[in-house]
């Protein structure tokens, strides 16, 4: 692979390679002064970052740790926050710390600012829009943060051509790198009236998700949120801005779409493509109580039967779980269907398990609902549908500012121990499917589990996968039926906040029923890769686990845009040089 604009930058690789970066205190860190001349380069968006977490902690005079407590759990208090993270930290893996200074980036220049600093100055940098890293990546003491929240502006094309390109004109959507998928979904759906797609959490940002694959609720329909992406635009390790598309720096698209985020440049701006809106998106629930662990294993087998026949098609998204108390829940959604079309599919099944019920009862009944595409995501919709979207009851919170109450857990939570794995469709072949159930059964003995049917491309339209295969994705999730999700979490925590401190023994526990768990999912599919955003932060072989066959490819794009290290996250591409902390070179 030629190395084209960085060839000179290779020559001074080796002696970066030996270097460490510098943390407050060490000789290197920068004085006063140039903090202060960083801070006029970016129109005074520098500052200190302090964490309300550690003032609690620490028990700072004229902290309200009861009024910050309480709102914790409204996740967009937590994005607007430069001190705090999504999730709030990883029992026995990291706990979310505050970075020295934050540069509150609202312009490219100001990026690029930040991103020449960290590089002269050998600081670890950390790039933060939404914050909902799983992994820790959007935060480290001693840091360097671009903070990208301001950065949140959202334009429509209805006939866009990428730089370079002669391609026909398409209708698209150029979002900046701090926007939040709520507030996209407001600006294509609510009032362009199309599709864009994107994330299911409504406060996760859209930078993030499109870099690491992004599956939404109609990802069977649509595809991965990053085959949508036309160009981004993204500052290098060299403090260089590059468009990148599929005409100019093909090979750092690629990497963009599905590699990781942080890993590879700043994202700052991003194009992607808007599909047509069909006409209703909708929702199916209901929770089935087995009466036996035989008729459990039984209704098992039934819905993995029922799913294979009816539901693995673009219209069906989102998720079937499995607990361990017997009872299976349905939290499904479906779009270009029609309320009756939609109960019609499922009919056969609840008459299946209403006409048993010596071995089944509805828990909670069968629920269809359906409503006009354009009206999914919008605020009224709040309004009317009492309990159907949540809003940001702060003073003064933007409208847009909604999310569904499922996502709400996520907020401020604490993990306790967190896996993933594609299954792939072949398990459900009628030679396959016992085998499967019963490893499904013998996993929700340990663990609840969620199957995400949305999160595998299998019964996608053929253009979707096409599309899929050419972004960095571990192709595992394209021959996936679900990506199955065995998740534990607490309630906010933090290590030496009183009264509300982690509980590290009960997490532990957690910890090994899921691992019990996936040993079991493990029987039936030993190598089923994990989906990066959703992943096990202790994963060992993390690289064929995100990127499969990809990998290989993705290293020599870092060692072609960011040869010397500059971009580091637990578990990117190119970390193995680094130790855990991202402040030493070890290889």
């Amino acid at each position: 692979m030629s190395l084209g604009p960085w060839a000179a930058r290779s020559a001074r690789a080796a002696t970066a390679a030996t270097r460490s970066r510098v943390r407050p205190g060490d000789p290197g860190w920068p004085t006063d002064a140039q903090w202060a001349q960083l801070g006029r380069d970016v129109g005074g968006r520098l500052a200190p970052v302090q964490s309300p977490l550690t003032a609690c902690a620490a028990n700072t005079p004229g902290t309200d740790c009861t009024a910050l407590l309480g709102s914790l759990k409204n996740p967009y208090f937590l994005g607007d926050t430069v001190g705090l993270t999504q999730t709030l930290g990883w029992v026995d893996a990291w706990t979310s710390m505050p970075s020295a200074y934050a540069v509150s980036a609202q312009t490219t220049s100001d990026v690029v600012a930040a991103v020449n600093f960290a590089r002269e100055n050998r600081l670890r940098l950390v790039i933060k829009g939404g914050g909902h890293s799983y992994q820790g990546t959007s935060n480290a003491a001693d840091s360097l943060l671009i903070w990208t929240r301001s950065m949140n502006a959202i334009t429509m094309h209805n006939a866009f051509v990428a730089t370079g390109c002669s391609d026909a004109p398409q209708r698209a959507v150029t979002v900046e790198a701090g926007a939040m998928w709520a507030q996209v979904y407001q600006a294509v759906s609510t009032r362009g009236g199309g599709y864009v797609q994107g994330g299911g959490c409504l406060s996760v940002g859209v930078a993030g998700l499109i870099q690491s694959g992004g599956f939404g609720s109609f990802s069977k329909a649509y595809g991965l949120a990053s085959a949508s992406l036309l160009q981004a635009e993204v500052v290098t390790a060299d403090g260089v801005v590059r468009i990148a598309n599929a005409c100019t720096h093909p090979e750092l698209f690629w990497g963009l779409k599905g590699g990781g985020g942080g890993s590879l440049g700043v994202v700052t701006r991003l194009t992607l493509r808007v599909h047509d809106l069909p006409e209703t998106f909708g929702a199916v629930n209901m929770t089935i109580q087995a009466s036996s662990d035989d008729a459990y294993r039984r209704l098992v087998g039934q819905m993995l039967t029922f799913y294979a026949g009816a539901l693995m098609n673009p219209h069906w998204g989102e998720q079937i779980r499995l607990r361990g108390n017997n009872v299976l829940q349905v939290a499904m959604v479906f779009q270009g269907l029609s309320r009756g079309e939609a109960l019609a599919v499922w009919q056969p099944f609840i008459d299946a398990v209403s006409a048993a019920p010596r071995d089944y009862q509805f828990k909670s009944p069968p629920l269809v609902l359906a409503l006009p595409a354009q009206k999914f995501w919008a605020p009224s919709a709040f309004k009317k549908f009492t309990g159907l979207l949540r809003a940001d009851e702060r003073p003064g919170a933007p409208e847009d500012n909604v999310f569904w109450p499922g996502d709400q857990g996520q907020a401020a939570q604490v993990l306790h121990g967190y896996r993933s794995a594609w299954l792939p469709a072949a398990l459900l072949h009628d030679d396959q499917r016992a085998r499967l159930a019963d490893a499904l059964f013998a996993a929700s003995r340990a663990w609840g589990l969620s199957m995400h049917v949305n999160k595998g491309l299998a019964g996608a339209p053929a253009a979707a996968i096409a599309a899929a295969r050419d972004t960095a994705i571990n192709p595992a999730a394209l021959e996936a039926f679900a990506l199955v999700i065995l998740g534990a979490e607490g309630p906010p925590t933090y290590p030496g906040l009183a009264g509300h401190e982690p509980d590290v023994s009960a997490a532990r526990r957690r910890a090994a029923a899921i691992a019990a768990a996936m040993r079991e999912l493990h029987r039936v599919a030993p190598d089923p890769g994990s989906y990066l955003a959703e992943s096990d932060y202790f994963e060992p072989d993390w690289q064929r686990a995100f990127w499969g066959a990809n990998h290989p490819r993705l290293q020599a794009v870092k060692q072609q845009v960011d040869p010397d290290g500059l971009f580091f996250v637990h578990h990117g591409v190119g970390s193995e040089a680094w130790s855990a902390d991202g402040f030493t070179r070890v290889a």
